[in-house]
């Protein structure tokens, strides 16, 4: 029988008698504390109350009160602590206990002032508790009080101390407390030397974390997996790869910890196949070995393994938290996956963390990417404690679905809220203003950024400033401000002007912008394509077959252009021209019928945009079966009536030609289309797009 049973029938043996035998209750409460069994030391309690048996020392009541501390019953601890007629430094350790488990610094602090002897071990758990908290100043107080008062300062009070130091990164309180360790000779107390480690690690002194490391005389598993997480977060993945093989060499074995950090060094460097092997080699694996492989593919792009991860792991019996639930509602916002976002946001609710905050924000940010910025304002406005993430999740959402003064009126209203913004706010803010047109408040909010908020601008903010000029027409000043930049402008910066001169047809500013990208990234295809259009766009055909030769002679390869839409779970891939599909005779037959439809209408193919030295009919050709329009067909063919919009992804900005079909074709068939470009959504509808044609 199960020992927790065989308590439970011993208790309700107890209440089927009337003699009272203090030795049972003794021998109960003792049984209720080995086996952290809550429920029935409430029942032994109830018990001696109801029979008015009081013991006659505070052995008794001091155990229930750790039963109830050990299980987070804090109200019952505080509530038997009230009651009971006599007290002792047990009782009211056992009492400091429970606060410190329950993270109740205020009661904590209150007791330890008021009671009235004390012992080394009620400094210890005081130490702990407001170590726990973060509370660094008031944990070191109580310790040098400690040393004043003759108390012995043990290896376990200061590895109190310094995961109170770690806690908060404060090294300088640190190095002071290493040296009073130095000093009383506790160097080779292997918990000491572990909490150093993990010290100088965190605070980003990596160096001196291995320094010590590589004296320890003794290394225990723990020692190993400090070591190997303070490269992993210091982003250096091949030390922490390094250390790992050393560990494995020295015939320790590797526990779920260990594992669980390599395998994040292995996704760091992108070696996935190993990291696979490794996890697979893992007998029981826990939640943080499925959720470092889920958040791990996530990073490396590799999405759809991440929801078959998932899939696996609740295959497993394996639970998940809410960190594994929002890496994979991240998943579903990368692929702008509605149908499994919207299951997986069903789990989070079946579970009960959908009103977490790291939850809550990622559903935000995932509707926000599928396209539904009215769900995510849902979900937004019912995060009780909205932190700058949950802000900047739905003040982006808006900004990338063409609700840019809901985003600005958002953003004023969290200034409101007295949250202050951060760059990535800043961000959304900017790209707001960018679509609609609003240079001046896009300028004000960019100087705001360093003079209100102390904020230095990255390089995403500056390609934000001179997308915001360029398309007033401002190349000149966008080329000033990137010269104006306090650092070297990288690849977004000059992408980002290549853009706005291809907006504006400035050749000049476009080969300067052009050249610096080649030089930064040689094998980039953008800037010969970019350049080589506008040439087309002005006539220039020499011009334009000297880039298609240099690309040749280089090696460059163009991307691929193609769409996607998810239809019932399934998704169908689309590329221009593209003959492969199954059922292409009939797209195409379908897409022909639709444009003869639209020219009737008043569409025109707009021939212009194909920037080759063709005849009009392979222009026409060439134009006309774009990706997303076979997509589109191919969704009406499948889905031929219902209200719910049409989703179409494409993995490079949408053309001119296409933008202005999404339009006829919405306004024909009375559907929304929703339409996901590599730079942000078209909601079409009734011939209009939300991004009123500046995209």
């Amino acid at each position: 029988m199960h020992p927790k049973h065989k308590l439970r029938e011993a208790v309700d043996s107890l209440y089927r008698h009337t003699h009272i035998n203090p030795a049972t209750y003794t021998r109960l409460v003792l049984d209720c504390v080995r086996l952290n069994d809550v429920h029935q030391a409430k029942r032994v309690q109830s018990h001696m109350e109801e029979n008015l048996y009081e013991p006659t020392t505070t052995f008794i009541h001091n155990r229930l009160i750790d039963v109830y501390a050990n299980s987070g019953q804090l109200l019952d601890a505080h509530n038997l602590f009230d009651k009971m007629p006599q007290r002792d430094i047990f009782t009211y350790n056992a009492m400091l206990k429970a606060y410190s488990k329950m993270g109740s610094v205020d009661d904590l602090q209150e007791l330890f002032k008021s009671i009235p002897c004390r012992d080394s071990v009620s400094y210890n758990t005081v130490i702990a508790g407001l170590g726990t908290k973060g509370c660094v100043t008031e944990a070191l107080e109580v310790f040098v009080k400690m040393q004043k008062e003759g108390f012995e300062v043990t290896g376990y009070t200061y590895v109190s101390v310094l995961n109170a130091c770690t806690r908060v990164l404060d090294l300088g309180s640190g190095k002071q407390v290493h040296g009073k360790i130095v000093a009383c000779g506790l160097m080779l107390n292997g918990f000491v030397c572990n909490a150093l480690t993990d010290l100088y690690a965190k605070c980003g002194e990596i160096e001196a974390a291995r320094w010590l490391f590589d004296r320890m005389c003794h290394k225990n598993v723990v020692s190993w997996n400090l070591m190997i997480s303070g490269y992993v977060k210091s982003r250096l993945p091949e030390k922490a790869i390094e250390l790992f093989s050393e560990m494995k060499m020295s015939g320790l074995k590797a526990d779920v910890v260990t594992v669980s950090n390599v395998l994040g060094a292995l996704f760091q460097t992108g070696r996935i196949d190993e990291a696979q092997k490794l996890f697979a080699e893992i007998e029981k694996k826990d939640i943080v070995s499925w959720t470092t492989m889920i958040v791990g593919h996530v990073q490396n792009g590799k999405e759809e393994d991440a929801l078959m991860l998932f899939n696996n792991m609740l295959m497993e019996n394996v639970k998940p938290d809410k960190f594994t639930i929002s890496s994979v509602v991240s998943s579903c916002a990368r692929l702008a996956s509605l149908f499994y976002g919207q299951t997986i946001h069903g789990k989070s609710i079946h579970m009960g963390v959908e009103e977490d905050t790291l939850v809550s924000s990622a559903l935000v940010d995932m509707y926000s990417k599928c396209g539904e910025p009215s769900e995510a304002r849902k979900i937004f406005n019912t995060i009780h404690f909205k932190s700058v993430v949950s802000w900047n999740s739905m003040i982006l959402g808006y900004a990338q679905n063409g609700k840019d003064l809901e985003a600005l009126r958002l953003f004023e209203e969290m200034l409101t809220n007295d949250v202050k913004p951060d760059s990535i706010t800043f961000v959304g803010v900017l790209s707001a203003c960018i679509h609609e047109n609003l240079t001046e408040t896009g300028e004000q909010y960019f100087h705001s950024m360093t003079t209100q908020y102390g904020i230095t601008p990255t390089s995403d903010h500056y390609a934000c400033l001179i997308n915001l000029l360029g398309r007033k027409g401002c190349v000149e000043k966008s080329v000033e401000t990137i010269k104006g930049m306090p650092y070297k402008p990288n690849s977004l910066i000059w992408s980002t002007l290549l853009s706005v001169c291809k907006l504006n047809g400035d050749i000049k500013h476009g080969e300067m912008a052009a050249k610096q990208l080649i030089d930064l990234e040689p094998n980039n295809a953008e800037p010969y394509i970019t350049l080589s259009n506008m040439y087309a766009a002005k006539g220039r055909w020499k011009d334009v077959a000297k880039m298609r030769s240099v690309m040749n002679n280089n090696k460059v390869k163009k991307f691929a252009a193609f769409s996607w839409v998810e239809i019932d779970g399934k998704v169908h891939k689309f590329v221009a021209e593209d003959r492969t599909h199954p059922e292409s005779e009939a797209i195409y037959r379908e897409l022909d019928i639709i444009i003869k439809k639209l020219v009737k209408d008043g569409f025109t193919v707009n021939k212009n945009l194909v920037l080759h030295d063709v005849g009009d009919d392979e222009k026409a050709q060439s134009i006309c079966y774009h990706s997303e329009k076979l997509a589109l067909v191919y969704t009406l063919m499948k889905k031929p009536e219902g209200s719910q919009p049409i989703r179409i992804l494409k993995n490079i900005r949408v053309c001119g030609d296409c933008h202005l079909f999404m339009k006829f074709v919405s306004r024909i068939i009375g559907r929304v289309i929703i339409l996901r470009d590599s730079n942000r959504f078209h909601h079409f509808g009734g011939g209009c797009c939300s991004c009123k044609d500046l995209w």
